[in-house]
């Protein structure tokens, strides 16, 4: 008997699953397109499974021959695809981890030749180049493999199961993040690395189609996306760090047809690189995969468990799917809606350099490497609150869209007010101001921070209008005795607006999720300077039933929770350090939180600069504060502290705050100067 290692050619023109004319089955040959780089894993993953007689490495090609004693002797070496395809009998299997914009002329040459393939992410660098792969495969009869390696872990079965059993409720949304770290060496190592063309050939190298491209993929199989047609919409915001044609800080939304939200914010300028995670959100729980690690974090009510689990490699999974006709993990037909994604970044606009003064730059030469600020919390807020850098407003994303309007004081822009449009529905989306800032330009606002993502700037919210939820996040429920996610969130969507001065005056509707109105708002908001070093700004609101009965108005403190009782004028704060909150009767918030007086100060300091804000109700008032300092830092006048209130066509609800808003530390006789100025005005 000859062994099939050393049988002449001819005998190995036979199917690698065919027997041999002894009874033994042929061992499938396989040949490496693209030995350098990530190429010299798949030399090592070859030698691998050649040891175990899974497969026989019998040829490469690389325009830049193998290192010496990289290959066996008896391995033959080719310049090209075209060569080594030409050279004989073709291969079995044909293994391509070329440059990207090599990967579809060297697929397609592989398919007409007969071999199956196995294929480097991105399988190809463009959706003609995909469409035009899966219809050769399909014609040629043969298997296609992407190399998506965590689609082989074992970890997304389980999640699978979690979904099935409903242990993780309803799916809220599917997120993925990256922080990772790539040098100026990175992407000089090769003429197409960065770049979205080379040539005149797509390349499309980018953060989230060939780094990261891994949580791509996977956020896309959690989420149950895997063709083409399971994405419905793509939107791409894109930016560079670096000096290179892609993207290299990313946000992307997608909705898949079964109307999904997938977010996936990914960098390569992280002040240091950490593992990252594709995140599945329930009602009940989530999953958090680390998937290079194959290691899954559940967290329910019963607490956080973490499951380690094996991984299939995809090479093995094609070569057993010849011989034995187990399922493809990652095929090709299953890389259609990584495709989209792929496909909506390079057929969008070149992506928007960020802005040098929030990038710093760490080494020297070839290390050197960008950070852009705040990155890390950034990617957590656009994965929480289901939002693109451009909608968090960083400083350095795109302008704003037009939907918001500024708030110009001296002609120097303190403020934007937004519309609110584009927030998630589970935040309840409604108009909010940010940011704000004092006169020296100290930004005293915040909206999506990662510990709720859902308190938006300076506005107007409730948690429990006729059990909607207008305040975005969990509601609380009485019978629960605590939070839970409920398909309840409204929409204060805005009706008319108009300028008059330094006043904005705009008309709203509360919508039911279903789209029925519940309130109408009038609002006015309008500010003037009060000095140098201070302006103040008016929020008035008016509460009507857009229906003809009484709407109740209420909060977590009417259905039970203790000291809950915001909703209603909420002004959201950065964090701050040296915190001091004052009443004329009390300060700290113990104190204060809960209680009923003429004027609230807050004052601290805001990335180290310091500000003060004074929060004056309206003569007579009675609503207490709402204020946080320890957990979250905001202040909130409350509309139902542990009652829920009525509104009702002849008798609507209506408020009024001024807040002076100040730079500097100010003393107490500064304070009340300020205050008996505003009273007296």
């Amino acid at each position: 008997m000859l062994d099939p290692a050393t049988r002449p050619l001819d005998l190995l023109n036979e199917p690698a699953d065919a027997a041999d004319r002894n009874g033994y089955s042929v061992t499938p040959r396989v040949a490496l397109i693209g030995v350098h780089g990530y190429g010299a894993r798949h030399l090592d993953n070859l030698r691998r499974l050649e040891a175990i007689g899974s497969a026989r490495l019998v040829a490469v090609a690389d325009p830049r021959p193998p290192a010496e004693g990289a290959v066996d002797s008896a391995v033959s070496v080719y310049g090209s695809v075209d060569e080594l395809l030409s050279a004989g009998a073709p291969p079995d299997v044909v293994v391509i981890a070329a440059p990207i914009q090599a990967h579809a002329p060297a697929a397609l040459a592989a398919i007409r030749a007969g071999a199956d393939v196995y294929v480097e992410k991105p399988p190809v660098a463009s959706m003609p180049q995909y469409e035009e792969l899966l219809i050769a495969a399909e014609r040629a009869g043969v298997a296609v493999q992407t190399g998506f390696q965590s689609l082989g872990s074992a970890a997304l079965d389980r999640i699978d199961e979690l979904l099935a059993s409903g242990a993780l409720g309803s799916v809220r949304g599917v997120s993925a993040k990256g922080a990772w770290v790539r040098s100026r060496g990175y992407f000089a190592r090769s003429r197409w690395a960065g770049k979205r063309t080379l040539d005149g050939v797509d390349v499309v190298d980018g953060v989230a189609t060939n780094p990261l491209a891994h949580a791509v993929a996977t956020a896309l199989r959690v989420a149950g996306a895997r063709e083409a047609s399971d994405v419905a919409t793509v939107e791409t915001d894109l930016y560079r760090a670096h000096d290179i044609e892609c993207d290299d800080t990313s946000a992307i939304r997608l909705r898949t047809a079964a109307g999904t939200v997938v977010t996936l914010a990914l960098t390569l300028c992280a002040a240091e690189q950490t593992r990252p995670t594709v995140t599945l959100h329930g009602t009940q729980g989530t999953a958090v995969l680390y998937y290079t690690d194959d290691e899954l974090e559940i967290t329910t009510a019963q607490g956080t468990v973490t499951e380690h689990f094996s991984r299939t490699n995809l090479l093995e999974n094609l070569l057993e799917h010849r011989t034995k006709g187990v399922p493809l993990l990652s095929p090709l037909s299953s890389s259609g809606a990584f495709m989209r994604v792929l496909d909506a970044i390079r057929l969008a606009p070149p992506p928007q350099p960020i802005d040098s003064a929030f990038v710093t730059w760490q080494g020297e030469g070839d290390d050197a490497h960008p950070v852009v600020r705040d990155i890390e919390d950034l990617l957590q807020r656009a994965c929480l609150a289901q939002a693109t850098f451009r909608e968090l407003d960083p400083g350095w994303a795109d302008a704003p869209p037009s939907s918001s309007l500024p708030v110009v004081l001296d002609g120097q822009e303190l403020g934007r007010y937004r519309d609110g449009a584009t927030v998630s529905p589970l935040l309840s989306p409604r108009p909010y101001l940010h940011p704000a800032t004092t006169r020296a330009g100290v930004v005293v606002t915040d909206h999506f921070p990662a510990d709720h993502v859902w308190h938006l700037g300076v506005g107007v919210a409730l948690q429990d209008v006729d059990g909607v939820n207008f305040w975005g996040g969990r509601t609380y429920r009485r019978e629960e005795q605590g939070y839970i996610w409920r398909p309840d969130h409204g929409t204060v969507t805005r009706t008319g607006i108009t300028r008059a001065g330094d006043a904005l005056e705009e008309t709203l509707r509360w919508n039911a999720p279903d789209g029925s109105p519940l309130l109408s708002e009038a609002r006015r908001i309008s500010w003037r300077g009060v000095g140098d070093t201070v302006w103040a700004l008016r929020i008035e609101f008016a509460l009507t039933p857009a229906v003809d009965r009484p709407i109740s108005l209420g909060s977590p403190g009417s259905n039970g929770r203790q000291g809950g009782g915001y909703g209603g004028f909420f002004w959201r704060l950065p964090r701050c350090a040296d915190v001091s909150i004052t009443t004329p009767e009390a300060a700290g918030e113990a104190d204060v939180h809960g209680t009923v007086s003429d004027w609230l100060c807050w004052q601290g300091l805001f990335e180290g600069k310091p500000a003060s804000l004074i929060f004056l109700p309206d003569d007579g008032a009675t609503d207490p504060w709402f204020v946080r300092s320890e957990g979250y830092p905001g202040v909130g006048l409350a509309l139902a502290w542990d009652t829920a209130i009525t509104t009702t066509p002849t008798a609507p609800v209506a408020r009024a705050v001024t807040i002076l808003v100040a730079d500097g530390i100010l003393d107490p006789h500064a304070v009340r100067s300020l205050v008996a100025e505003e009273r007296q005005s």
